[in-house]
């Protein structure tokens, strides 16, 4: 790519540690560098992300309130990049808010549909008390609610990205997926692109820029779309 002699490279990695590598060889050439969704090690020049965190916190108290405020809840987790870490986080704090949810297990879905769906067969079997589960993606959350509707328990669902199946499932309301933090990944490139083209033109750019995230439910489900 750096062959082509680009002046601005968007990334989105999979594995924050990782990139460096390609990081440092485009900043060598002159290349202006804007992550996107995901951190990247190394001398970037700007961050362009969604609020992680916030998301994660406002899934789990729906989640809580969805329970009445007790029981027992699990976290699908996911890959160790930054996002994932910040969503985690999120949930965990939401959880402390609320004494009589406990939070009995982490397994990690790998954000893969067919793998978090094995997990959470697993989680359900292991656990028959579990009440609720937290999933770091939408794709995960899927598999796992393959996985509840098989058992025919009672397990809540929750989980973070606004995708479009998720979306249409949660409009359904009678439905163990009950919300979903979305993400705006439009308003995330669109930004990264203004401001990689603005330090590309000489412009002093800010070195990290949230974007906010809203909660879907099935209350405003059928009239979200990204």
């Amino acid at each position: 790519m750096l062959q082509k002699k680009i002046d601005i490279l968007l990334i989105n990695p999979a594995d924050s540690v990782g990139a460096e590598t390609a990081v440092l060889a485009a900043k060598k050439a002159g290349v202006v560098v804007v992550a996107i969704d995901a951190q990247a090690n190394g001398p970037i020049d700007s961050f362009v992300g969604s609020k992680n965190y916030d998301a994660d916190f406002i899934a789990g108290e729906h989640l809580a309130k969805a329970l009445g405020d007790k029981g027992n809840v699990a976290i699908l987790d996911g890959i160790p990049v930054v996002p994932i870490l910040e969503r985690v986080r999120g949930f965990e704090d939401a959880m402390k808010k609320h004494p009589n949810i406990k939070v009995i297990t982490k397994l990690n879905g790998k954000q893969e549909r067919d793998t978090s769906m094995s997990v959470t067969e697993n989680m359900l079997q292991s656990n028959p008390t579990l009440n609720g589960i937290f999933s770091v993606n939408d794709v995960g959350s899927l598999g796992a609610l393959a996985a509840i509707q098989a058992s025919g328990r009672d397990v809540k669902l929750v989980s973070v990205d606004g995708s479009p199946e998720a979306v249409a499932e949660i409009a359904k309301g009678n439905t163990p997926f009950i919300a979903t933090a979305a993400q705006f990944p439009r308003d995330q490139l669109r930004i990264g692109l203004g401001i990689a083209l603005a330090k590309h033109w000489g412009a002093n750019i800010p070195k990290e820029i949230p974007v906010d995230v809203k909660l879907i439910d099935k209350t405003n489900a059928k009239d979200f779309h990204w």
